[in-house]
């Protein structure tokens, strides 16, 4: 019956080992895959010029996150507005706060990924 015991208690040592390996994989992959991202952001860094193409990519960017949260802000109003009418327009507070919220992402997002300093 001892032999029972000890074979038992080797079992777990031997899955535990195993999950250590497993997590050690795991941790040097995504090491590899943070590693991998970050040299291709400073390789992106590094480039100067940019085409026509990125230009126009940024300003399509620049474009579409002012333009979502403005037609989201009007369309919530207009439903606002349909459901629960007031004497005040939902559809234009919205529409400007959306515009507000575009604008304030925009900006944000130009600072962080341009280097633009004050």
């Amino acid at each position: 019956m001892s032999e029972d015991f000890h074979k038992s208690e080797r079992l777990p040592e031997a899955t535990e080992i195993k999950s250590r390996q497993l997590d050690l994989q795991n941790q040097m992959e995504i090491e590899q895959r943070i590693a991998a991202q970050e040299r291709r952001k400073l390789k992106a860094k590094q480039e100067k010029h940019h085409t026509v193409w990125f230009g126009l990519g940024m300003f399509g960017l620049i474009g579409w996150s002012v333009a979502i949260p403005a037609v989201a802000g009007a369309a919530i109003g207009l439903w606002i507005d349909s459901n629960w009418p007031s004497r005040f327009s939902w559809s234009l507070m919205l529409l400007i706060g959306g515009l507000a919220l575009g604008c304030f992402n925009a900006w944000k997002w130009l600072h962080r990924e341009g280097n633009i300093d004050q």
